[in-house]
């Protein structure tokens, strides 16, 4: 180390490693270190992959619910679904050991209340996956429109810095702006496009080209129009775009005396705004927060979200295995047919966890860490 130290070079370094790899030493693996106290049973799947969400968190608030994955709050509810099964599993394989034995209505009724359970506890797991999916990997929202309306405007005032040009001449936008903002712990990539209408210039119509692509494979549009001017055949021809996506009107210039007056469907969302006063904006980022995430305090200690779609996967399995044995036992299929419905629920809850992770998946799982770690 003191010679490391003195001579301050890489050279040194490189020599000492090449001795000891000589020696018979190998370098880690990508999450070698990880996965040895997965296989090693100190932590779970859910946790290992935890760690590598700590590592690319966006916000603090998706590093809180990768921080509250690693410390195994997710594993707990995972577990209580689990004991729910087995013991579901272990009163029907005592009657399958018992076959003189049948299943009697208080038996029945028993088995169905821990399957119900179950049942319960995953469906809140998967209903909060939009959620934490967006949490972990962000969401995209497009800001649309006709030329002139105050888009980039919009995305300055959003991000509180001068990002795009802002000027009174239609179509200054023309090719796609995109910057990520963080709104109340949720990653928001905005993407200010180029004003929608015909024109003659061919750069321009590059530049409508790709908004109209990128509207639909939006999370959510920011469809902006000026309140001060009327409602032109150039809103209704972006609106007809837009409304085939989630979209939030957004009227602005409300500083301005209006001049707005046709009227929107009555489902759709409207936010007034300016983006020369700032008057609205705070409403805005709200609405935009709220779309993806609903009346969770996703900032609690005890806040826990399924976040990747390989748990959502697994545990949708198990759920449909829960509800076909609660269609079977209603109708008196056999004990032995039943367990097979509670072990398939078993299998597909394992491979949250890990204990009935295929190979090639936990080698595709550890790959995506770094070197060691």
């Amino acid at each position: 180390v003191l010679e490391i130290q003195c001579h301050g070079g890489y050279l040194v370094v490189q020599r000492i490693l090449a001795l000891v790899l000589r020696q018979g030493a190998r370098l880690a693996a990508p999450g070698e270190f990880t996965k040895r106290a997965f296989l090693n049973g100190r932590i779970d799947l859910v946790q290992a992959e935890a760690i590598i969400d700590v590592i690319r968190s966006k916000t603090e608030t998706s590093l809180s619910l990768a921080q509250h994955q690693r410390e195994g709050l997710l594993s707990r509810r995972i577990a209580l679904v689990k004991e729910g099964v087995i013991t579901s599993l272990a009163l029907v394989e005592a009657f399958i050991d018992f076959p003189e034995e049948d299943l009697d209505l208080s038996t029945t009724r028993q088995i169905g209340e821990y399957v119900d359970r179950s049942l319960t506890e995953l469906e809140d797991l998967l209903a909060g996956f939009d959620e934490g999916r967006v949490l972990r990997d962000g969401v995209s929202v497009v800001i649309a429109g006709k030329p002139n309306v105050g888009k980039s405007s919009l995305l300055n005032t959003l991000l509180r810095e001068k990002r795009a040009i802002v000027t009174s001449v239609p179509g200054t936008t023309r090719d796609l702006i995109e910057e990520v903002v963080t709104i109340k712990g949720l990653p928001v990539k905005l993407l200010d496009t180029a004003g929608i209408r015909e024109s003659e210039d061919e750069v321009e119509r590059e530049g409508v080209k790709l908004s109209l692509e990128k509207i639909p494979s939006s999370d959510l549009v920011l469809f902006v129009v000026d309140s001060s001017r009327p409602f032109t055949a150039e809103d209704q021809a972006t609106l007809d775009v837009v409304s085939r996506s989630n979209f939030i009107v957004v009227k602005n210039k409300s500083d301005l005396s209006p001049s707005f007056d046709t009227p929107l469907p009555p489902d759709v969302r409207v936010i007034p705004v300016s983006t020369l006063t700032g008057d609205g904006i705070d409403a805005l980022r709200d609405a935009i927060f709220e779309t993806f995430v609903h009346n969770r305090a996703v900032d609690s200690r005890e806040y826990v979200a399924v976040s990747q779609a390989r748990h959502r996967d697994a545990l949708q399995k198990g759920r449909n295995a829960l509800l076909r044995f609660r269609g079977n036992i209603a109708v008196g299929i056999e004990p032995d047919l039943l367990s097979i419905d509670l072990r398939e629920a078993l299998a597909a809850i394992g491979e949250v966890t890990g204990e009935t992770t295929a190979d090639d998946v936990l080698d595709l799982i550890f790959q995506r860490f770094c070197i060691g770690k």
